[in-house]
């Protein structure tokens, strides 16, 4: 029998290794079935951004019921430590959430993530008993460092957020897969099917989606696409590709040619 191939954060074991985000959709109905089609079982909530408070206006949880899929509260927002502190705090009093995604922009025009305020926050949020995936840049030696600090996933970007660009440094990505033990998830910069396909291959643990899903012509098809990419990417990275050559091998046997 066939071995499971689960995937496993922070000791909570998931079928699917693409996660949606729930931002820029038309409405929380578009973002339910764009969610559904992709299979996903985590999802990704700004708390800054996404209703999850005020009755009087649509409810996310009227759409994705917290308790048949995995709420990721996110800092989607926060450009500085004491904001994502903040914000992650209280989306632990609102709806008990414990593992988050923590992001912290450097600035408005890239988005790029600040890993100084980044790294100081992980540390904190570890001691407060947070289960902590970070947003972070491919640079294998922070990502190495927030391991260290208690740091349960990396999220380094593929490039600038909502650029789908693809992923710009493969070697870096590969090397932050050789140093670290903790999962390694693809974030940001996704903008087609074969992005998510090469991030798995390259040995990415996930993959985590929004703008690519979300503002496509099509989003419940994109979402569709995306969830059969990382399934693909996923089956070639587990069945080693074939070694690279300068020059061509012929696939017949050279032995027994009439």
């Amino acid at each position: 029998m066939e071995k499971r191939d689960f995937f496993k954060i922070s000791n909570k074991k998931f079928n699917s290794r693409l996660i949606v985000g729930t931002g820029k959709y038309k409405n929380f109905q578009q973002c339910a079935k764009a969610v559904k089609a992709s299979g996903a079982e985590i999802v990704t909530v700004a708390v800054r951004r996404v209703n999850i408070i005020d009755k009087k206006k649509p409810l996310l949880m009227d759409y994705l019921n917290p308790k048949k899929i995995t709420y990721l509260p996110n800092t989607a927002g926060c450009f500085n430590s004491s904001d994502a502190l903040r914000t992650l705090r209280l989306a632990r009093e609102i709806g008990g959430w414990k593992l988050v995604k923590l992001e912290i922009l450097g600035d408005k025009k890239t988005l790029l993530p600040d890993m100084i305020e980044t790294l100081k926050s992980t540390e904190v949020l570890t001691k407060e008993g947070f289960q902590v995936m970070v947003y972070c840049n491919d640079d294998p030696l922070m990502a190495k460092r927030l391991e260290n600090v208690g740091a349960v996933a990396v999220m380094p970007l593929a490039a600038p957020i909502g650029s789908g660009l693809g992923i710009q440094n493969k070697l870096n990505i590969k090397i932050i897969k050789q140093k670290i033990k903790i999962p390694l998830l693809i974030d940001a910069g996704i903008g087609q099917a074969s992005d998510a396909t090469v991030a798995m291959e390259l040995g990415c643990d996930g993959v985590l989606i929004n703008t690519a899903i979300a503002q496509s012509k099509n989003p419940i098809e994109m979402a569709k696409a995306m969830k059969l990419a990382v399934e693909a990417g996923r089956k070639s990275y587990l069945s080693g590709r074939i070694k690279q050559n300068f020059f061509g091998s012929a696939s017949s046997p050279k032995e027994g040619i009439i």
